[in-house]
């Protein structure tokens, strides 16, 4: 071919493929569900809002992370819309609500049988324990030596506990006569966990420094670390297997609405469109 005629088809070729890329759309669909559509810049909106709380810029591969989360969510307001639950131009917590409620609708979880509390119950059974408590009294003074003749005082009369906080405790269970209540692990300051562990029923403390002053303390009952039974595990069984229906339901209708819409991720996440 001549070298005029090569220069003129080059020439040519150049010019479709300018053409063709100055006609691509400069904010592509990203999801088109229901005739309503969702595009690329409403998705760089929401990931601008993120990072604007400081926590961007946000990597590729949190951006990707971020558009399925992204896609869902307007996949349910678009179907909240065609429901009639959601108006044009609503608040954030009225989408908020109407998305509630269109999964509360259409997303019921089925019933949880007794079969399958029986089973979860038989597979995590040594899971299902209540755990060891002590119930405590004390009575609070606020020396040392205060502490000391409390002590004496029980050594010889145990059963003066009660008398004594009433009559000698900075406490606010004083009047209570020292009763601070049921505790596990954990719950306790430290200094006072340790003591009441460690007390037989019925037995009381030397005298323990806290920041709040010098307490005696009085193991009333002790309850040893046990497993439940099916009856006792039943209402929280029965409640986590419900919350797990109900998230299930919840993934398999947003999964229903995004499998009739049409998504482009590519479009998405191209953070600008070619020139």
């Amino acid at each position: 071919m001549p070298a005029r005629s090569t220069t003129l088809v080059l020439a040519l070729v150049a010019l479709v493929v300018q053409g063709g890329a100055s006609c691509e759309d400069p904010d592509p669909a990203v999801l088109t569900l229901g005739g309503e559509v969702v595009r690329r810049s409403d998705f760089e909106a929401h990931v601008s809002r993120i990072e604007g709380r400081g926590l961007g810029p946000l990597s590729p591969a949190a951006r990707r992370g971020l558009l399925e989360t992204f896609l869902e969510e307007r996949a349910l307001l678009i179907e909240a819309r065609r429901q009639g639950l959601l108006g044009a131009d609503s608040t954030t917590a009225e989408e908020q609500r109407a998305v509630a409620r269109l999964i509360a609708e259409q997303a019921r979880p089925a019933e949880v049988t007794e079969a399958e509390m029986r089973a979860y119950f038989d597979e995590h059974a040594e899971k299902l324990r209540v755990p060891e408590t002590v119930t405590v009294r004390q009575i609070l003074v606020a020396t040392l030596n205060e502490a000391r003749d409390l002590k004496r005082r029980l050594l010889r009369d145990a059963r003066a506990f009660d008398t004594l906080a009433r009559t000698r405790s900075k406490g606010p269970e004083a009047d209570l006569g020292g009763f601070m209540g049921t505790f596990e692990r954990g719950q306790l300051p430290r200094e006072l966990e340790e003591a009441a562990f460690a007390l037989p029923p019925g037995r009381t403390s030397p005298p323990i420094e806290t920041t709040l002053g010098y307490h005696v303390l009085k193991v009333d009952s002790r309850q040893p670390e046990r497993e439940l039974s099916l009856e006792e595990a039943r209402g929280w069984i029965r409640e986590r297997l419900l919350r797990d229906k109900a998230d299930a339901a919840a993934r398999a209708f947003v999964a229903g609405l995004l499998s009739r819409a049409r998504v482009n991720h590519e479009a998405a996440l191209r953070t600008s469109a070619p020139s």
